[in-house]
């Protein structure tokens, strides 16, 4: 497996992340038709596209890639529309992180933390479809302010990325 450089693990974790979040709130409605809870395991896949889809896993063993959550549709009559997003919303963080490593397997310590506070400056998708906004971490003797700074910086960065 080759290596990938930080910034392009991260532009197709943003970009997988935004397709998400969008059939989790714009195609919402679409969304849920799909996942027909008498229909087989279906994963909701995020595209480095920005695209998104329902679809079974991939039936190569071991996949090429880590797969989403099998069987989102399942849960689907058996909770309230808000809670099943939610859990395919966390599900669907956990996917994410877990390929942006997967991604990343070759990067030094530097490059891994560096990879995850670009990450971590964004909210998760369950934040964003609950409005759940993280609470604003105080200063404390361990972070200080200069971290903070940082943080702000680096935030502004992926912002103006976009």
């Amino acid at each position: 497996m080759a290596s990938k450089p930080v910034e392009e693990i991260f532009k197709d974790y943003s970009a997988r992340r935004i397709a998400i979040i969008r059939a989790l709130t714009h195609d919402v409605d679409k969304l849920y038709g799909l996942c027909d809870p008498g229909k087989e395991n279906l994963c909701l896949y995020g595209h480095p596209n920005k695209a998104w889809e329902v679809t079974l896993p991939s039936e190569e063993v071991p996949p090429e890639l880590p797969e989403p959550t099998l069987g989102i549709n399942f849960a689907r009559d058996d909770v309230s529309r808000r809670d099943w997003i939610s859990l395919v919303a966390v599900h669907s963080d956990s996917w994410l992180l877990s390929l942006a490593f997967y991604l990343g397997i070759r990067l030094n310590h530097n490059e891994r933390k560096r990879l995850f506070g670009l990450i971590n400056i964004l909210p998760t998708i369950f934040q964003v479809v609950t409005d759940n906004k993280p609470i604003k971490d105080n200063p404390t003797m361990d972070s200080g302010s200069k971290f903070r700074g940082n943080t702000e910086l680096k935030e502004r960065q992926v912002i103006d990325r976009r």
